[in-house]
């Protein structure tokens, strides 16, 4: 359910391009329970709440988007209990990936400090706490229909069975986690019309797509960390960096015709499609820019470089969906 590179998107923005060194298993600004490290914090962290967030986000576009075919308000066909439900069942996958990824977690140091890495939560508590969340998610969005149930839980399975083993196997995980990554608003549009129609697979193939260059960004600033996790992604497997740049940017020139399909399929007007490209091309521009760290003089340029796509990525996608809403409300 969460996005795969979206497990860091906010964290990594924030991140300092220094990294701390690490002791063993955790790093040495590991907080104590009981002081820094709160309950709340612990939890925040434990359901990915900022990751989650960004699954609402998107669902909730899918819903509008889809409300707006019907031509009834949101409100009437349950908004609240597709999000509540929708962010239960994120949450529940994200608890239950940290559970299976906790050793790789604590050597990692983006991901030392969180709570089952640590043991601040203990194994059982998050998996018990994952597995009520997906229970109650999937329960909560029965008040919308069958089919948004049963796509939810088949995202988080997708999510925590398949790929996440998978990170540890082949960089193919990527591609395998991009689904579940794109299914927030697939399911808000199932939930406001109770059936996947060709405007929902655009809007799934717009999330699907966006994944890569922003996911090659974040795997290439963090390549050493997951070498030291053992898990297996591009840059990781390949470390000269071209298949990682090859791979960016032929994900962000099919973004262009991608973000075009809701025009082509009527639900907005020729404006969106100006404001669509112009944004793709703002995209690819900054892919194109994220290729020079192939000769890169010092390890600073090219994670510089890679956290400038990130950026973007994470700007690209709430302008694109905005422009989306917002031009088919002008359409109707």
């Amino acid at each position: 359910m969460a996005p795969t590179s979206q497990a860091a998107i906010s964290a990594d923005l924030a991140a300092p391009i220094a990294e701390p060194r690490i002791h063993g298993s955790a790093s040495i600004h590991a907080p104590r329970a009981g002081s820094t490290a709160t309950l709340i914090h612990d939890c925040q962290e434990l359901f990915k709440v900022r990751v989650t967030a960004m699954v609402l986000v998107t669902g909730w576009a899918g819903f509008y988007l889809g409300s707006m075919q019907s031509g009834i308000s949101s409100v009437q066909r349950g908004l609240l209990d597709t999000l509540i439900g929708i962010g239960l069942v994120s949450a529940g996958a994200s608890a239950l990936n940290q559970a299976i990824e906790r050793k790789s977690d604590a050597r990692m140091i983006r991901t030392a400090q969180r709570p089952l890495a640590t043991g601040r939560i203990s194994l059982a508590t998050g998996v018990a706490a994952g597995i009520a969340s997906l229970a109650l998610g999937g329960f909560w969005l029965l008040h919308t229909n069958l089919l948004t149930v049963a796509l939810a839980l088949l995202t988080a399975f997708t999510y925590v069975a398949i790929y996440t083993p998978l990170k540890r196997l082949t960089p193919l995980a990527t591609f395998i986690g991009a689904f579940p990554g794109a299914m927030g608003p697939l399911l808000g549009w199932t939930a406001a019309r109770g059936r996947i129609e060709w405007p929902a697979v655009a809007l799934f193939a717009i999330l699907f797509v966006w994944q890569f260059p922003h996911f090659m960004a974040i795997a290439w600033m963090y390549r050493e960390d997951y070498a030291r996790a053992g898990i297996r992604m591009l840059p990781v497997v390949q470390p000269d960096g071209w298949s990682t740049v090859v791979e960016a940017l032929f994900y962000a020139v099919l973004m262009i015709p991608v973000s075009l399909a809701p025009w082509r399929l009527g639900m907005a007007g020729s404006a969106y499609a100006g404001v669509a490209t112009a944004l793709g091309l703002f995209y690819l521009a900054y892919t194109i820019r994220f290729a020079r760290i192939l000769r890169a003089r010092t390890e600073t340029e090219s994670r510089m470089l890679a956290r400038d796509l990130l950026k973007v990525s994470v700007i690209y996608l709430p302008l694109l969906l905005t422009t989306l809403m917002l031009c088919a409300i002008a359409k109707r």
